[in-house]
């Protein structure tokens, strides 16, 4: 990784093309969360089924409040616990984001524990529709040589940072209902959850 390879890579995303990086956990391919026509090419290079929707990568704790409305007490809690860090929170969307997303009515959010790319993140708005880097189905990618077997040219900017630790996904919480959800237990221990909720 170099400061090049960051600067093209925001080069990249202000004309609405797709770029790769490496994250805390695997390498993601992302776009502008508010640039329709580069969400569409984002479900198309995966071949990810519109049901699924497309998170964000949000720079810092503080970015929730754009794209979010109405923040549950659960979320800010729980961010303010465990990001950065391998926790997902799915939170009311805020109306200015495109449908194209999906989701419906939510987002589902996280600030990755990677210094370089929540600066990156920072200088693209605080915020980048991200998904992992593969094939819808196939394994995740782990170093940036096999970003390119999956995507080749498909992708405009890869930024080499090595081989990523790979593992353990996130946890993700739902937020929205009264009583949060924990939907996948991932990163974070279930009873972690539990007690940053009990102690709120």
């Amino acid at each position: 990784m170099t400061p090049e390879s960051w600067d093209q890579a925001r080069e990249a995303i202000a004309r609405g093309a797709l770029v790769a990086f490496p994250t805390d956990t695997v390498y993601g391919v992302a776009c502008d969360p508010r640039n329709v026509a580069a969400i569409e090419r984002l479900y198309a290079v995966k071949g990810r089924v519109r049901e699924k929707a497309i998170p964000l990568l949000l720079s810092s704790v503080r970015r929730i409040e754009e794209v979010a409305r109405d923040v549950p007490d659960a979320a800010r809690v729980l961010g303010d616990a465990f990001w950065p860090g391998g926790l997902t929170l799915i939170v009311p969307r805020a109306p200015g984001l495109p449908q194209e997303l999906g989701g419906g009515a939510t987002i589902a959010v996280r600030v990755p524990d990677h210094a370089e790319l929540c600066a990156f993140l920072e200088s693209c708005g605080g915020a980048l529709a991200t998904s992992s880097a593969n094939l819808s189905g196939q394994p995740d990618a782990l170093t940036a040589e096999q970003v390119v077997a999956y995507f080749g040219d498909l992708v405009n900017v890869i930024v080499d940072g090595g081989a990523t630790r790979g593992g353990i996904p996130s946890t993700v919480v739902d937020c929205t209902p009264v009583t949060p959800a924990i939907l996948r237990e991932g990163a974070i221990p279930r009873a972690q959850i539990e007690q940053a909720l009990t102690d709120e």
